[in-house]
């Protein structure tokens, strides 16, 4: 007969039940499930813990439990307190950092229950598990950065009052432009009734409400007409109002835009651009939600699949697409932000228009290959030299075929063209895509604009990309202009440079033009995101450099002073010391040269400004391309 012993619950359990147990916990490959005794020693050790820490069973048993917590859980007696607690209440469950044999670090989600005997009640010993979660972890910290761009984005706006609203008409968020506009500041308005903003006769009518029960009904509303600033003047406002739901139809706010139309001195530009205002903010949350969720769907796969590599890679891949994209929109707005601002400018130096077409048709022939479209370049065998803003222009082209891209349906055929005329540089963009209506050829240009209603837009985009490659065209004294024979005949977009003497001495050479030789370095990498600090980290130790990482100013300059860098990868935004501190303590210390890169989620004109005041020499705004950092590394001190 099988031998018996007692279950936590008092009730009997057969040896053959304990090797069922056994074999349960033997075969979970995705959960660290193991027992520590009263004291917190290692007493089992299971596959799955293997897998997620990296030690074998021999290597661990007998070993205190904090060897899984970072140094400084362990300064502060963290898993000491984990235990009391478990102890106390039965339970203790938590979420953070633990490290690998290897040293690396995971965020984990720990469960961590007492066992006692349930004949005596004493305590016997803990039950662990512990789950990886850094996939989701990594996956909301770009959500959260995406939204802080958005939120600084809205911010900045001056020049209209955007601000949100509870189901009740309460203000719950308030921009530098409302406060401009109607005197209040934020703490003194938030969670008081919008209505303040109105005339005592409009409040008698009950206009604040109806507003809000119109865009209910119809999801917005747009009036004009008086409304009053906290010193009691009137302006004469244009205001949008509308509706949110959320994914499953709940009315979660309202947003609301107001404009002072008692300032109408704007340019054509801002005029057109205030009609479509609304359907603007519309478009920009359609497609910030459009990557987001992608993205959650991967990290949700990817956990439930961990061990499917293709599985694996292929959400990986389109974690990146996303992400690049949620950059490319940012980008995008705070080009709109400086070109409302007038700070939008170029840098002309000598370049190839040659290799400003091919970059850009390299930078959207992936999409047009994955519709199936071909992408055709009719460029001369040599360069087509002249002076310009190389990156401005590349944005240009690529925007002009971006547009092509996603008017063309599967199948169809794009070309561009660059040429040297009479006397002028030519670059054509045409497209077999579904044309222009000569109604809307005149207003092609204006900002927020795509020929059609937001929900029946083809191929996404925020419409702003036409607007800033005019811009572009303007700096550089050129012109641009759209052609088309009307809807379904295509279209063509051609580009006007003027011509600039370049002389043989500042002629391009090939070694000019070839990518220099990558020298390894020695690069601190300092940000207090562990999981950014470390990915860049690998990067840059793939590219055959040698990396130190620190995560908050102190440790920088502390590893600064023993590492000695040839250059400093440097986060700005973190708690403590900021990056600007650091890199004016570097500056006041470093008896050498010493390269200090800012590597930032800040990436406005006066942020550049303020890192090269504190003694940065580059700036660089997150997500930072591959082709950046190694442009960054390649001039500078050598490794020693």
């Amino acid at each position: 007969m099988a031998e018996e012993t007692g279950s936590p619950c008092g009730a009997p359990i057969l040896s053959t039940d304990l090797n069922v147990y056994q074999l349960l916990v033997d075969t979970v490959q995705d959960y660290a499930v193991f027992v520590l005794d009263p004291n917190g020693i290692v007493a089992t050790w299971n596959p799955g813990a293997r897998n997620l820490k990296g030690y074998d069973a021999q290597e661990i048993i007998g070993q205190h439990f904090s060897k899984f917590y970072t140094d400084g859980a362990r300064a502060t007696g963290w898993p000491e307190h984990e235990l009391r607690v478990a102890t106390r209440e039965g339970r203790f469950e938590d979420e953070g950092w633990r490290v690998r044999k290897d040293g690396s670090r995971f965020w984990a989600n720990v469960i961590i229950t007492a066992m006692r005997d349930p004949r005596s009640g004493s305590l016997v010993g803990f039950s662990k598990f512990t789950r990886d979660l850094t996939a989701r972890r990594s996956a909301e910290e770009l959500l959260r950065q995406s939204e802080e761009r958005f939120r600084l984005l809205i911010e900045g706006v001056v020049d209209y009052a955007l601000y949100m609203l509870d189901v009740d008409g309460k203000v719950t968020s308030w921009n530098t432009g409302a406060q401009r506009m109607t005197g209040y500041t934020r703490d003194e308005v938030l969670g008081k009734h919008f209505s303040r903003f109105y005339s005592a006769d409009d409040i008698d009518a009950g206009e604040p409400w109806r507003e809000l029960a119109t865009a209910r009904q119809k999801g917005r509303v747009e009036n004009e007409g008086w409304r009053i600033r906290k010193d009691g003047t009137k302006f004469h406002a244009r205001v949008v109002v509308t509706a949110l739901h959320d994914g499953d139809g709940r009315l979660r706010g309202f947003a609301k835009v107001t404009q002072d139309l008692s300032l109408r001195k704007r340019t054509q530009d801002l005029e057109r651009a205030s009609q479509h205002v609304t359907e603007f903010i519309a478009v920009l949350a359609h497609e910030l939600r459009n990557p987001l969720a992608p993205i959650r769907n991967a990290v949700t796969l990817m956990e439930r699949v961990p061990q499917n590599a293709a599985t694996q890679a292929a959400m990986r891949a389109t974690i990146a697409r996303q992400t690049d994209y949620l950059a490319r929109i940012v980008d995008e707005l705070l080009d709109v932000s400086r070109v409302t601002q007038g700070t939008f400018a170029i840098k002309p130096v000598q370049l190839d228009l040659v290799d400003v077409v091919e970059r850009a048709s390299e930078m959207v022939r992936p999409e047009a290959n994955a519709l199936r479209q071909s992408l055709t370049l009719k460029i001369p065998p040599a360069p087509l030299l002249t002076r310009g803003d190389s990156d401005r222009l590349v944005q240009l082209v690529s925007n002009l075929l971006t547009n092509a891209v996603r008017f063309t349906p599967k199948g169809g055929s794009i070309t561009v063209r660059v040429e040297e005329k009479s006397n002028h540089m030519e670059i054509g963009v045409a497209d077999t895509g579904r044309g222009i209506s000569p109604g809307d050829l005149q207003g092609i240009f204006a900002m927020f604009v795509q020929g059609k209603e937001a929900i029946n837009r083809v191929g996404g985009g925020l419409g702003v990309g036409l607007a800033l490659a005019r811009r572009i065209a303007e700096l550089h004294d050129g012109t641009i202009e759209a052609h088309s024979g009307g809807p379904g005949q295509g279209s063509e977009f051609i580009v006007r440079l003027p011509k600039h003497e370049i002389t043989p001495s500042s002629s391009i050479s090939a070694a000019e033009q070839s990518e220099p030789t990558q020298v390894p370095k020695r690069v601190l990498v300092v940000d207090d995101n562990v999981d950014a600090a470390n990915t860049l980290k690998h990067l840059l130790q793939s590219l055959g450099h040698e990396i130190r990482t620190a995560h908050d100013g102190v440790a920088a300059l502390a590893a600064a002073d023993e590492f000695r860098p040839d250059v400093v990868l440097l986060d700005i935004g973190m708690p403590g010391m900021n990056g600007y501190e650091v890199a004016r303590h570097l500056r006041s210390r470093s008896d050498r040269r010493l390269k200090i890169v800012a590597i930032t989620g800040w990436g406005t004109d006066a942020d550049r400004a303020r890192s090269t005041d504190a003694g940065f020499d580059v700036h660089l705004v997150k997500p930072v391309a591959e082709r950046d950092l190694r442009s960054v590394l390649i001039n500078g001190p050598t490794k020693h």
